[in-house]
């Protein structure tokens, strides 16, 4: 267990009574990641509560290292998207980056996201986030600024799944890693987009 950081935080929940999906897991998660420090990348693509995914798939969440085709044209980019997807597209996928958001409303998004999902927050679940469906609800709002498309050869190694009791863990997790700007202007972009 100690291999794992998705299980050592899930155990830890436990011990302390945590209850799953609630208003207290989400503060004790937050808080738990906030003195996270130096998360390394690498492990946590091969941590073993993590399932490989071959190729992404719809409704999976998904981490993996990321190096943008146009990324001399794009103010700003991250390098491990933590993504959910959305559609196929051309060479890739449309997927939702979480991590465009902070914490709080990641987890505020991934709650909407829970009640649509196939089969809640079990092993195996799918997200359904589909653009009709994001556009059409006020509760998925915050889908804009984590709009964003993946081709599929610009992802560098492996692609670690995310299962159904990890997500609530994922969101919270301090792993983003930004190019060209600083993780304060990418939320003050986004809180822009979403006013």
């Amino acid at each position: 267990m100690a291999d794992s950081l998705f299980q050592k935080l899930e155990y830890e929940a436990f011990r302390s009574g945590i209850r799953p999906r609630s208003q207290e897991s989400m503060a004790w998660f937050r808080n738990k990641a906030r003195n996270l420090r130096n998360v390394n990348r690498e492990a946590l693509i091969k941590d073993p509560a993590l399932a490989r995914a071959r190729r992404p798939m719809l409704g999976d969440m998904l981490m993996y290292f990321y190096d943008p085709k146009t990324k001399d044209k794009l103010p700003y980019y991250d390098t491990f998207p933590l993504t959910i997807v959305v559609d196929n597209a051309p060479g890739g996928f449309y997927g939702l980056n979480l991590h465009y958001l902070p914490p709080t409303l990641r987890a505020k998004f991934l709650d909407a996201l829970i009640e649509t999902s196939s089969g809640g927050q079990d092993e195996g679940s799918k997200l359904r986030a589909r653009y009709n469906l994001l556009k059409s609800s006020r509760k998925m709002r915050y889908f804009e600024p984590c709009f964003k498309r993946y081709l599929t050869r610009h992802i560098k190694g492996n692609i670690a799944k995310i299962d159904g009791p990890e997500w609530e863990i994922a969101v919270f997790l301090p792993v983003q890693r930004f190019e060209k700007a600083n993780v304060n202007k990418v939320y003050a972009d986004s809180r822009k987009i979403l006013r």
